[in-house]
């Protein structure tokens, strides 16, 4: 375990085993599909849609060249992603309450394979949207559960640098997806694009048959042996775990041991059947909903996640290219790879500072960041002010990766107990998802109704002063608190359902 005065890069050194490595890039490549898929359209849009003819041939030519749809149709087949991520989303928590993380994660990747095939193949605005849709229901479901998982196999003191990875993921996916879209949106090379996210789907299914459940999960469905015996593993066999298990909290009856016997010796990615009794005892979305107890954590996810995304970081995304073009001397490809850049540099750079000022401190300064940016940027383009309007755009994006990007993913597993844990990630991505739609749906007709020139933007400014300020009052610090009760200051009664 990492020590409080230890530099970051020891501690690093000690805890990430090469399995653990493994198991995390493995894991991490659900998230990274989610970003790929959220701008794997981008870049060739006038390709696609038909407003811009090629030449160029390739193996592909049997297929039509393109789709013919205005922009009403693109603007559907890029938006019926969110409402397969929006279903996803809200099934995955159920699912890996009770069948567990890894059969989750396992499934998501079917989803990745069969939407990416679809959407390669497509010659109609149906099949394409059908893809899509496909698509984003393994997308909601990875990004559920794929922070849960990497918060139950990273080291308690690490987590939030550990938990940064999924939006690092997020943000390589984006990168990745512009940057082949840069080079392939010419003639039917687009479909290359799509085709990636399947054949990325098939490499983490094998990767998935060598990654162990997480321990943590185990021990709570009475498989306490077997979740030592794997978290052995992922620590190193000379790591003394003893204080990490002892954090869970669980207690293992004898006959919880002898039932779990034969499953030491399975390998790896094998999986125990489901536990009637420990199944009974994880909490459903309608539960959490319902009880009191639950009740703060939930409001304070969805509210975390409403801010993710209604303070406006989706609008520069996906229409960097019309805020921009007209200020920077480059094309609108290589804007949109910039800003992908940076907010995946930025993000990186800022992981560790989760687990040195707190989860609440780094979304308060995210957040005021984000909010002058948008009046700058509001300024900017208003009085067209070109440099202000382009430097604002940069800071609005590195403020978003500071700590409203990755710190939301990993809040829900700090604010409730482990037998809610998948309901209340479930009800924050549904929220996220939502607001995602809210935000690429109507920028463009908020915005032209407003008369432009970036007074949307003004909006999104009040948003973050409002939220931010609920947040503040509402949402508690989780960084180095080691239970439910500790974050929230006091003994919460949450009795399990027997």
């Amino acid at each position: 375990m990492a020590h409080d005065d230890e530099p970051l890069y020891k501690s690093l050194i000690r805890d990430t085993t090469a399995y653990f490595a493994f198991v995390l890039l493995v894991t991490t490549l659900g998230p990274f599909q989610f970003g790929y898929h959220l701008s794997e359209l981008n870049a060739p849009q006038d390709v696609l849609t038909c407003k811009k003819l090629s030449g160029e041939s390739s193996a592909l030519d049997r297929l039509p060249q393109c789709i013919p749809m205005n922009t009403a149709q693109f603007s559907v087949v890029t938006s019926i992603y969110t409402l397969g991520g929006f279903i996803g989303a809200l099934g995955a928590g159920p699912s890996c309450n009770r069948y567990g993380r890894l059969l989750t994660m396992r499934l998501t990747t079917v989803s990745f394979f069969l939407g990416s095939i679809i959407e390669t193949f497509a010659t109609n605005i149906g099949v394409l949207c059908l893809g899509r849709l496909v698509s984003g229901l393994g997308c909601g479901a990875t990004i559920v559960v794929v922070p849960i998982f990497i918060a139950e196999v990273a080291p308690p003191k690490e987590k939030g640098l550990f938990g940064s990875l999924t939006q690092i993921s997020i943000c390589l996916g984006i990168l990745i997806a512009q940057l082949l879209g840069y080079f392939l949106s010419k003639g039917n090379l687009w479909r290359i694009i799509l085709a990636v996210s399947g054949a990325l789907g098939l490499v983490q299914l094998a990767g998935l048959l060598l990654v162990p459940e997480s321990p943590r999960w185990l021990a709570e469905h009475r498989s306490p042996q077997n979740a030592r015996r794997i978290l052995h593993k992922l620590r190193g066999h000379h790591a003394d775990i003893d204080a990490e298990v002892k954090a869970w909290d669980i207690d293992a009856t004898e006959d919880d041991i002898s039932e779990e016997q034969t499953l030491l010796s399975a390998a790896p990615g094998s999986h125990p059947a489901p536990n009637p009794k420990a199944a009974s005892a994880s909490i459903n979305l309608w539960q959490a909903v319902k009880q009191p107890a639950y009740r703060p954590a939930i409001v304070a996810v969805v509210a975390v996640m409403f801010t993710q995304q209604l303070t406006g970081i989706n609008s520069i995304v996906m229409y960097s290219v019309s805020l921009l073009s007209t200020l920077l001397p480059t094309t609108a490809s290589l804007l949109i790879v910039a800003v992908s850049a940076l907010n995946l540099i930025a993000t990186i750079i800022f992981s560790p500072l989760s687990d040195k000022i707190g989860r609440k401190t780094c979304i308060l300064i995210s957040i005021a960041g984000m909010g002058t940016c948008a009046v700058l940027l509001a300024l900017g383009l208003l009085f067209g002010i070109k440099i202000l309007a382009a430097v604002a755009t940069l800071v609005f994006v590195a403020s978003f990766a500071f700590g409203l990007g990755p710190i939301p993913f990993i809040l829900a597993n700090e604010l409730v107990g482990p037998e809610a844990v998948g309901a209340t990630q479930s009800c924050a991505l549904a929220a996220n998802w939502i607001a995602t739609f809210l935000v690429s749906q109507f920028f463009p007709i908020v915005d032209q109704a407003l008369g432009g020139q970036g007074k949307v933007y003004f909006i999104f400014a009040g948003f973050a002063l409002v939220s931010g300020s609920f947040i503040a009052y509402w949402v508690p610090e989780t960084k180095g608190k080691s239970g439910v009760e500790e974050v929230w200051g006091k003994r919460e009664a949450r009795e399990r359902i027997e």
